[in-house]
């Protein structure tokens, strides 16, 4: 159960960042932003930010080996980032049209799912 919150928890972490990095980009392209001084965009991110760490801490509290979770802290750290990582792809997708993907970016999601299955081996 520990791993399910962990995990959970990790992908609303990771949709508050997503949101805390490039949501002022959506928000300038919406024209909702353009007059804000640069100050007023960085708390608005750190507003959101906010709510992030509010969901990534305990994540790593509640999976880390080092208070009795299932995953130590590379396998977390992997984790993290393919979870990062889809979850942006995901909200660019939906979000900022104009953004597509490739062959490429296709292969990376691949050494990435590789990733985590080598970070898991005993």
């Amino acid at each position: 159960m520990q791993a399910l919150w962990t995990v959970l928890l990790l992908i609303v972490s990771n949709i508050f960042m997503t949101f805390a990095w490039y949501g002022h980009l959506k928000l300038s392209d919406m024209h909702i932003s353009d007059s804000w001084p640069l100050i007023l965009v960085i708390l608005f991110s750190w507003g959101l930010a906010f709510f992030e760490y509010c969901a990534q801490v305990p994540a790593n509290r509640i999976g880390s080996n080092l208070n009795g979770g299932p995953f130590t802290l590379i396998q977390l750290k992997v984790i993290q980032e393919v979870i990062s990582l889809t979850v942006f792809t995901l909200i660019v997708m939906l979000c900022f049209k104009g953004e597509t993907l490739h062959w490429n970016h296709f292969a990376a999601f691949g050494c990435l799912i590789l990733a985590v299955f080598l970070v898991f081996l005993k």
